[in-house]
């Protein structure tokens, strides 16, 4: 059946549906985003062993902080978190969804083809990464701030998310804004390739045999989470790394105080604290993007069914 061209409207839906989606799962997901974000600081450039450990894992996490610093701390850096989703999900979901209406993603016999799949979706996750660096560089500041007692990582003192883009705006101009990038490009192609892929097939494999056939949101929900799991095991080492990039102290020349940049910071981290590092923080990567995946995931295959029917 050759492929529908829909048009602009109909292209602007879909990206929008994709940054719509990621928006009401980040609102449930967010505190584990912030766990996350202090297990990767925890330890920065120490061996293990030699540094304190305020945050075991993420229950642990949860606690110490909804503790130390009172519930509302759990919800850190929302605003922004809910502004990096929304760029890169925009462009993610809504590049795949677009290609996928195209026929740009299967081969001649219909199936989901492994290499035009991910071509997409790294395509767009790669753009929606670029676009949401400067809401994944404040949130990640702001996840990071903490009270003394259990601070990790360099403490910015940003005074909320409009706060922190001008005060860098304004010290390190539009490249500031940037930081960080360079990760962030692998991180969102790798991520988005692996998670759009295995959803696709694992949701193909299941209704080849026959399984949740007639229940689109549970077919949707056992996807999402093998998604979510091959998502969280390829790009955990980007992430950390863009955390790390994101987070660190600059100069007077506004160059980096520990890491040049993200070559240098995947060296120095396994040099200093082992190649474990990388996955720092993987536990709580999947917790997060897990229940993520499955929210962003479910809710975008809804409203795609739910767009459908509006447009016969």
């Amino acid at each position: 059946m050759a492929a529908r061209q829909d048009g602009v409207g109909r292209d602007v839906t879909d990206l929008l549906m994709g940054g719509v989606s990621a928006m009401f799962a980040t609102m449930f997901t967010n505190p584990i985003e912030v766990v996350k974000t202090r297990l990767q600081l925890q330890g920065e450039m120490k061996a293990r062993g030699h540094h304190a450990v305020f945050y075991k894992n993420v229950p642990h996490g949860l606690f110490v902080i909804a503790r130390t610093e009172g519930i509302a701390a759990l919800q850190s850096g929302l605003p922004a978190m809910l502004g990096f989703q929304f760029f890169l999900n925009t462009f993610r979901l809504g590049v795949y969804r677009i290609s996928e209406r195209r026929g740009l993603t299967t081969d001649s016999s219909g199936r989901t083809s492994i290499i035009k799949g991910a071509t997409a979706a790294g395509i767009g996750g790669a753009l929606g990464s670029i676009a949401g660096t400067p809401f994944f560089l404040v949130k990640t500041r702001l996840q990071a701030q903490a009270a003394r007692a259990i601070a990790v990582g360099h403490q910015h003192q940003h005074a909320g998310t409009a706060g922190a883009l001008a005060d860098i705006y304004r010290r390190e101009g539009i490249k500031g804004l940037f930081r960080g990038v360079y990760p962030q490009i692998p991180r969102g192609a790798v991520g988005s390739s692996s998670q759009m892929v295995s959803f696709t097939y694992a949701k193909e494999w299941l209704r080849a045999h026959d399984v949740f056939v007639t229940s689109p949101l549970a077919l949707s929900f056992a996807g999402a989470n093998l998604g979510g799991l091959v998502m969280t095991l390829c790009l955990n080492p980007f992430d950390v790394v863009a955390t790390r990039l994101s987070n660190q102290a600059v100069d007077a020349h506004n160059r980096g105080l520990l890491y040049r940049g993200m070559i240098d910071c995947f060296v120095k981290m396994v040099r200093s604290e082992g190649a474990s590092s990388l996955y720092k923080g993987v536990g709580a990567n999947y917790m997060r993007l897990g229940p993520h995946t499955v929210l962003l995931l479910v809710c975008w295959d809804q409203l795609k069914i739910l767009e459908d029917y509006l447009r016969k």
